[in-house]
């Protein structure tokens, strides 16, 4: 059974460990400079640059981290405020093919 709940500053940690398994998932671990200081900031602070979802895998005791969303608002000068852009979506490999998270 999965949940998808909002990230929070306490997940930062977690999202850059999620980025950088996306990252080699696309066969480019070093490409990946983003910082804990640079998510707290972008998506923590003040005017977030883009908000996270966490999927947690809840079949066992504790949560475990199944995978992430992470996506900003998209701006339309003639509608205003129009969507979202997704911009990475990833599962951890072992919580693939299990159905829908």
């Amino acid at each position: 059974m999965h949940s998808i709940r909002a990230a929070t500053p306490a997940d930062i940690p977690l999202i850059l460990d999620l980025i950088r398994a996306l990252a080699t998932y696309e066969r480019e671990p070093n490409a990946v400079k983003t910082t804990e200081a640079d998510l707290l900031r972008d998506g923590f602070g003040p005017h977030p640059c883009f908000e996270c979802l966490i999927a947690e895998n809840i079949d066992g005791r504790d949560p475990e981290a199944a995978g992430f969303a992470l996506y900003f608002y998209n701006y339309s000068t003639w509608r205003g405020r129009s969507g979202i852009h997704l911009e990475d979506l990833f599962v951890l490999p072992r919580f693939r093919g299990r159905g829908s998270i």
